[in-house]
């Protein structure tokens, strides 16, 4: 491995050298401003409630850095970069203890080494379903996550900075290197999965190399199976290092998950839930995740506002689970229910195993339509600490091929493949509501949206999918409460004020914002500013919609929404 002393918040090498040197000046104008390393609060606006525009950055340089840079003033909108460990931000949570400051150990001179895959000769790891696993890799689990726990708490391997690691990449700490008013957010956006991919591959790898084990595998929680919709009992054992207290009690095993979970248990039985479990996995891995953003998430470049929007997956089920796991008793629902401590449960690296087992498994259902091929995300890089405590920098590229990074997982099947809703009979749709967006979602609201192309070929449909975006979400409290709402299309006025179960058939997805810290200034917390968007040929074909020039659409609020204002709902195409 080559390793290069250098600053973190340095930029990669580019092939232009002019365009090095100015990066690293406007680099070092931006550090050493008097606030750069400033303390403060959290909330997700710029200074001044606005996006800051990359040209006010060059506006504000002057001299040979702003003339370096002014003809590559495209390439400053190119990949979010390794933050600089040492400006980081605590924050000031509510209701939170002293030790929530995610702020991950760093000494000045600390060397970065570049990512290597390991050998292709390395033994393969095979991660198994955590419902599945024998004794003998059960105790070899334990013993090693009691081994990080008992670490020294400033060793960055330690248990107690693994979970920083989480909290620090989705909690508003970093500054967006060459954009200081910006922060760093590997949720919402394209980010998601190969952030969490890498988050769990050098956790894993600490573990293996605690116990001298180098086959050692995370297992993952296998919800999206009926076996595997509770739980896992090896996380429930009082006595074991897998343990976590903070957890809901009335979610224990063998009591069943609930994929669709709006802060309230289903009214249903245990086979009508895992059925509803197992369309909503067909949904959101299927009919709407046919197009790349549409499941991976939306762009998310330096000079961005974070929130882009997130993809299918992200949004449900994986904020779902994280809310049905966590304690109500706590303030904020930590653990699992709020992002910054949801990584002090160690059943958060099995709920993101599945994650990225599906991330893997929906390449395979795709092959001709799988990753985005831009250099902005393939070359996002992002720092992690290593099995040997190493500080390495890593991007997106090299984490797409889990082959080479010498991990796969158990073969357990997708019960979910053939679980497409049945096709919900047409009648007239609910009337829309008076008035007009925005407004606030503290009760359903349905608008009347135009379809710009209506009757399309099989062709066209599979060239672009049709997409209802749900545009201008913005969300009050972003730290304390979990927002869920539904969207719906054409459903009819008898189905008015039903559950999600008996509404599924009309159901384009939903809209999941799990707590989490984002920046503010010093007066007020800003709002969260998201969008959302929900693949819909499959739905408009089962529905009988696909003549109409126009559809009523319905947000139904579930948990949280009196905080939430929708801006308006479109219909665009994707190729």
């Amino acid at each position: 491995m080559e390793s290069t002393r250098m600053i973190l918040s340095v930029t990669p090498s580019m092939p232009c050298g002019l365009q090095t040197l100015a990066r690293r000046n406007l680099v070092r104008a931006l550090h050493h401003r008097k606030d750069a390393r400033q303390p403060r609060r959290l909330s997700c606006e710029a200074t001044g409630g606005r996006r800051v525009d990359r040209r006010d950055v060059l506006l504000g340089l002057g001299g040979a850095a702003a003339a370096g840079l002014g003809a590559q003033r495209d390439a400053l909108a190119a990949p979010i970069q390794a933050p600089d460990f040492l400006n980081c931000n605590p924050p000031d949570l509510p209701n939170t203890p002293p030790d929530a400051s995610c702020c991950p150990p760093y000494r000045d001179g600390t060397i970065i080494t570049d990512f290597r895959p390991p050998p292709a000769s390395s033994p393969l790891r095979v991660r198994p379903a955590a419902h599945l696993v024998d004794a003998e890799s059960l105790a070899k689990y334990e013993r090693a996550v009691a081994l990080m726990k008992q670490l020294p708490a400033d060793d960055p391997r330690s248990f107690e900075q693994q979970w920083r690691v989480h909290c620090a990449y989705c909690g508003a700490v970093f500054d967006q290197v060459g954009f200081p008013d910006l922060e760093i957010q590997i949720h919402f956006c394209w980010l998601f999965f190969p952030w969490h991919r890498l988050y769990l591959y050098f956790h894993e790898r600490i573990l293996g190399k605690l116990i001298g084990d180098d086959t050692f595998a995370l297992p993952f929680w296998n919800w999206d199976a009926p076996d595997g919709m509770s739980l896992p009992a090896i996380y429930a054992n009082g006595s074991s290092p897998l343990y976590n207290e903070r957890r809901d009690p009335a979610h224990q095993p063998p009591f069943p998950l609930d994929l669709d979970y709006s802060d309230t248990d289903a009214n249903i039985s245990r086979d009508q839930l895992i059925d509803q479990n197992l369309k909503i996995m067909y949904r959101q891995m299927v009919s709407d995740a046919k197009k790349r953003e549409l499941f991976l998430g939306q762009p998310y470049r330096a000079g961005d506002q974070p929130d882009t929007g997130a993809g299918s997956v992200e949004n449900v089920p994986h904020g779902p689970v994280h809310r049905w796991t966590g304690d109500p008793a706590q303030p904020n629902r930590e653990d699992m229910g709020n992002f910054y401590s949801a990584a002090r449960d160690p059943i958060f690296f099995a709920h993101h195993g599945n994650i990225d087992r599906l991330w893997h498994v929906w390449r395979g259902l795709r092959p001709s339509n799988t990753d985005f091929t831009d250099p902005d995300w393939l070359d996002a890089a992002f720092l992690f600490y290593d099995e040997e405590a190493r500080l390495v920098r890593v991007r997106v590229r090299d984490c797409l091929d889990t082959a080479a990074l010498r991990y796969t997982y158990q073969d357990v099947g997708l019960p979910w493949l053939n679980a497409r809703p049945a096709k919900a009979s047409a009648g007239t749709p609910a009337p829309a509501t008076t008035g007009t967006l925005p407004a606030t979602l503290d009760r359903t609201i349905r608008v009347t949206v135009t379809r710009p192309r209506v009757s399309r070929s099989r062709r066209e449909k599979d060239e672009e999918e049709e997409v209802l975006v749900v545009e201008g979400i913005q969300i009050a409290d972003h730290f304390n409460e979990f927002v869920k709402f539904d969207v719906l299309v054409n459903e009819p006025e008898r189905a008015v004020g039903g559950t999600p179960a008996t509404a599924t058939g009309y159901c384009a997805g939903s809209f999941a914002y799990t707590p989490h810290m984002a920046r503010s200034d010093e007066m007020r917390n800003g709002p969260v500013k998201t969008v959302a968007r929900f693949g819909v040929c499959d739905l408009m074909d089962d529905i009988g919609a696909d003549g109409d020039k126009t559809v009523v659409v319905s947000l139904v609020p579930r948990c949280g929404c009196e905080m939430v204002t929708v801006g308006g709902v479109s219909i665009s195409y994707l190729k």
